[in-house]
Formats: structure tokens, sequence, C-alpha cells
């Protein structure tokens, strides 16, 4: 099950510092997570500071 980043977004970025297979970018004003490459380990959402990533 893939990562998605919600609302809560405050795009400061630490999510995509921690994503080993790169699956996190910018988006429109939040990051976004490309459910193709995410592995699903979790490390974007233990680091987030606005707990605004959760299972899709």
């Amino acid at each position: 099950m893939a990562y998605v980043i919600t609302d809560a977004c405050v795009a400061c970025g630490t999510c995509a510092a921690q994503c080993p297979t790169e699956a996190i970018s910018e988006g429109d004003g939040i990051y976004v997570i490309d459910a193709d490459t995410c592995v699903s380990c979790g490390s974007c959402a233990e680091a987030c500071p606005t707990e605004a990533i959760v299972e899709e």
C-alpha cells in the first residue's frame, strides 16, 4: 500500500529527504508521492512534522 500526502502538508521537504526511492517530489503547494515508486516503508510518515502522510 502506498502512502499519500494530505492537505496538512506544509511543503517543508522533510519527507522527500527521507524517501529511499525518491518517490516524493514537490507538487503545487504540497509534496506528492509517486505510488508506483513508493515501497511503503513509512520513512516519510515517520519524519513528517505535521502528520500529513497516511497510508492509502
